[in-house]
């Protein structure tokens, strides 16, 4: 392994600090969560996450928005699906939502504090669901 001088180390340091804190949930109350099942996987939820996380960085949102990932949110048809969860706003479910569009969810609902309607998908209310 090559030696790295004191001022690659402290680059280092600065760009592993830089990643812990896109991490960090403290002092974040914006929450993305892209369903990360096998599902989402197949339709590019992977490549939704990193265009989140990249349009993030480009509108400076990183230390307000915690992104996150889960599984199978149920609506497989709509792949891939993200969540977002921010006060004064309702939860929403949106699908179809390709690298493409990341750009767009993040400009729209978490700058503009509007809504992407032709994205908009969410689970069946309770109490029309039979069990």
């Amino acid at each position: 392994m090559a030696k790295m001088t004191l001022d690659q180390l402290r680059a280092l340091r600065a760009q592993k600090q830089g990643e812990l804190e896109k991490r960090n949930v403290e002092g974040k109350d914006i929450q993305v969560i892209v369903g990360m099942g096998t599902c989402g996987i197949a339709a590019g939820a992977k490549q939704t996450f990193d265009a989140i996380v990249a349009a993030l960085e480009k509108h400076n949102m990183t230390g307000k928005v915690v992104v996150r990932q889960t599984g199978c949110m149920g609506l497989c048809y709509v792949e891939p699906t993200v969540e977002v969860v921010m006060p004064d706003m309702p939860p929403v479910i949106y699908g179809k939502m390709t690298s493409d569009v990341a750009e767009d969810l993040v400009v729209k609902h978490l700058v503009e504090h509007s809504l992407l309607d032709s994205h908009i998908f969410d689970r069946p209310a309770i109490d029309i669901v039979k069990h």
